[in-house]
Parts: C-alpha cells; sequence; structure tokens
C-alpha cells in the first residue's frame, strides 16, 4: 500500500434484493439463510425450461417515483436510484446549495446488461406496432450508464460520473474504480454500486440454453447451491446496491462513522474463453492476490471470504482452486461462503451487493452461511460455513466477482 495515497472508507450502504427491500432487511434474512428465490412471477413461464428466479419480491415502483417519472425508468435504474438514496441517507449527506461541495462528488455504476426489459419492450412495440410507436425515452431507458447519470441529477452531484460493463464483474469494479478516484484525489465522495433488473423473457431464456440456469423448479429454495455436488447452475437473481465512499480525512471532518475502510482492490483477465473459467483457476487467483497486494496484507490476514460462488459447476470448482493458490497454506482456516445461495445470481450488480453483506459482515462479526450445502464436492473442499451463520472475529474481508469475458475482481475491506 502506497503511504501517500488517500485511505478510502464506507460511511453508508443502501440495497434492493431478493431478501429484502433495504440492506437492514436483507442482511436479516441472510444472517437467517432465508432464501429469496421462488417462481417467476415477472412474464409467463409456461413454455420455458426455468421457471424461478430471485425476484424483488414486492417493488412497488410509484412508491419511489412519480407516475410520469416512473415512465421514463427501467426496472435496473429504479433499483439503484433507491439504494442510492438509502446510501446517501445513511451516510448523511447533502449537497442541496453547496455546488462547489457536490463538484467533488460522482458516481459510478456497474451493470451487466442495463435496461434489458425497457429493450426488449421498444423491439415488441418496433415489430407489433410499427416505428411510429417506439417511445422517444427508449434510449434513456436502454442504456447502462443512466442509472449513474439519473443519481448526479437528483442530488446535484457533479463530480465524475462513468459507468462499468464487464459483466457479472461490473459493479465490484465499479467500486474498486470509484476507490481509485478517490484515492488519487478525482473526488472526495462517490456513490458507487450496481445494479440488474435481467429476469425476462430473453435474459432466461438465453441462460437456460446455454444450460448454465439450475432447472430446479419444483424446489426454488433449494435450486441455489454453491460449492454442492448436486448443483445444476446458477439462478438468476435481480436488485442493486450502492456504497457511499468518501477519503478518510473528508469522513473524519464531518464526523461520520465509517462501516469499513476499502483497502485491497485487483483485477485480472483469464485470457481463455468468452464464458468459461481459466481451468485450475490462476487468473482468479492472480486477482486475489492484486488485491492482497495492494492492501498490504498476506493470506493470513484475510479472516472471511464471499466468494463468487454461483453454484455453476466449473466456477465453484475453479474459484476454490483460486483461493487455494492465492491463499496457499491459509486456505483450509479460512472461511468462504456464497451469498448468492439465497440471492441468486444478480449478474452485473452481484458485486455491490455481496460488498454490502462483506461489510456488514465485518460490521456484526457474523460469517453468512452457504445454504443448501449438503452433499460435499470432492473438487470443493474448503470451509463454506455450511447453513447457518457463525460468529467469528475478523480484521479484514475479501469479496469475488468474476465475468464472461475473463473478468477477476477482487475487493479487500477492512475494519477501521
Amino acid at each position: 500500500m502506497s503511504a501517500d495515497r488517500r485511505r478510502v472508507v464506507v460511511t453508508g450502504i443502501g440495497a434492493i434484493t431478493p431478501v429484502g427491500l433495504d440492506a437492514v432487511s436483507s442482511w436479516s434474512a441472510i444472517k437467517r439463510g432465508i432464501s429469496g428465490i421462488g417462481p417467476i412471477t415477472l412474464f409467463d413461464t409456461a413454455d420455458y425450461k426455468v421457471k424461478i428466479a430471485g425476484e424483488v419480491s414486492g417493488w412497488d415502483n410509484s412508491l419511489h417515483f412519480e407516475r410520469k417519472d416512473a415512465r421514463r425508468l427501467d426496472r435496473f435504474s429504479e433499483f439503484f436510484i433507491v439504494a442510492s438514496r438509502h446510501a446517501i441517507e445513511d451516510a448523511g449527506l447533502s449537497y442541496s446549495g453547496d455546488p462547489e461541495a457536490a463538484s467533488r462528488v460522482g458516481v459510478m455504476v456497474g451493470a451487466g446488461f442495463g435496461g434489458m426489459g425497457s429493450f426488449i419492450d421498444e423491439i415488441d412495440t418496433l415489430r407489433d406496432r410499427g416505428p411510429g410507436r417506439v417511445s422517444p425515452t427508449g434510449v434513456p431507458r436502454i442504456i447502462p450508464n443512466m442509472a449513474a447519470g439519473l443519481v448526479s441529477i437528483e442530488h446535484g452531484l457533479t463530480g465524475p460520473v462513468s459507468c462499468v460493463v464487464t459483466a457479472c464483474s461490473a459493479s465490484a469494479n465499479a467500486i474498486g474504480d470509484a476507490t481509485e478516484l478517490i484515492r488519487r484525489g478525482a473526488a472526495d465522495v462517490m456513490i458507487a454500486g450496481g445494479a440488474e433488473a435481467a429476469i425476462t423473457t430473453f435474459g432466461v431464456a438465453t441462460f437456460a440454453q446455454a444450460r448454465a440456469l439450475s432447472a430446479r423448479n419444483d424446489d426454488p429454495e433449494g435450486a441455489s447451491r454453491p460449492f454442492d455436488a448436486s448443483r445444476d447452475g446458477f439462478v438468476m437473481g435481480e436488485g442493486g446496491a450502492v456504497l457511499v465512499l468518501e477519503s478518510l480525512e473528508h469522513a473524519e471532518a464531518r464526523g461520520a462513522r465509517p462501516l469499513a475502510e476499502i483497502t485491497g482492490y485487483g483485477m485480472s483477465a483469464d485470457a481463455y474463453h468468452i464464458t468459461l473459467p481459466r481451468p485450475g483457476g490462476t487468473g482468479a487467483a492472480r486477482a486475489m492476490k492484486a488485491a492482497m497486494d495492494d492492501a498490504g496484507l498476506t493470506p493470513g490476514d484475510i479472516g472471511y471470504i464471499n466468494a463468487h460462488g454461483t453454484s455453476t459447476s466449473a466456477n465453484d470448482s475453479t474459484e476454490t482452486a483460486a483461493i487455494r493458490i492465492a491463499l496457499g497454506s491459509e486456505a483450509d482456516a479460512t472461511p468462504v461462503s456464497s451469498t448468492k445461495s439465497m440471492t441468486g445470481h444478480i449478474l452485473g450488480g452481484a458485486g455491490s451487493v455481496e460488498a454490502v453483506f462483506s461489510i456488514l459482515a465485518l460490521r456484526d462479526q457474523v460469517l453468512p452461511p452457504t445454504i443448501n450445502y449438503e452433499t460435499p464436492d470432492p473438487e470443493c473442499d474448503l470451509d463454506y460455513v455450511p447453513n447457518v451463520a457463525r460468529e467469528l472475529e475478523f480484521d479484514h474481508a475479501m469479496s469475488n466477482s468474476f465475468g464472461f469475458g475473463g473478468h477477476n475482481v477482487s475487493l479487500i475491506f477492512s475494519r477501521v
């Protein structure tokens, strides 16, 4: 860790997930091992092989947006905007009437697809009703950067505003990239995270055709089973989460209470395949090692890993191998769990949601469980905190996110 770079802390969090409409209720469900997976209600699945997903149950956009505004928003943007409101409120931030301070605050969103639902709707309109009926707000609803733009507009934030699109590592990249902006002095505060709302006709159909999804339709709550020998694919989830990041000096100056410090950010590429991870886990291990080097930590310092843990055959065994490479002899003593066992895979929003859970695990000194872990897999032989949360004293948590195209990201959060 460079001695002259600025330290970055987390002072606010917000989350909208399949197990809760805010961070508090989501974390409560996660600690209790509650699954958010159920039958898909967002569209008719009669002709679909896969009929289950992790929907955000009870979501009502009319509670958060005026009707005219809601018509201009995709579901994924709604999640990001509301999670940002929660995080900003949690951090106690307000820049009303202070344009100079607002110019030092930015927004960074990560998404894999962006407005997939809106894109499908507009294509259907074009095909069925002709070009004259396509909405003039179609493009703003679809493009993934718009979620960050809308948050900056709503709160008058005129600092760096950007978007990362790196598949399922996108929101972890967004958090890491936002951290770097603060470290180098380009911003004092960043609103960073991601969202996804891809439980759509096309989203489910294409992943099902790729045989990536669990078809355990008769047992939704047991379908996402990371590291278990009987896993048969991931379960799609939706939602999003946001962190308020700020320099330690800025937080101290305004009397903010840091929840955690971001001490490590590592990236690597598999350079192997468009969807499959590199066998043996060497690519993912490089990201984990880079994060530890960035934080100035050794493998023995890592007290917990929130795994990417998708419940697919290739990912879970490869990530296990990667952890063994990165942590060496410390791997057996390091607890690892996958909260995707309860939320499903939120794709581009997954990294931000799991960052929130990692931070709250640090705060409460409680490890979230991997539920549905019943049958050990010889290729997955670590401590996966099976089925029940565990109390543990630890100072550093690592969160892994890997994406199609070979993107690997690791973040490290530390107690302040």
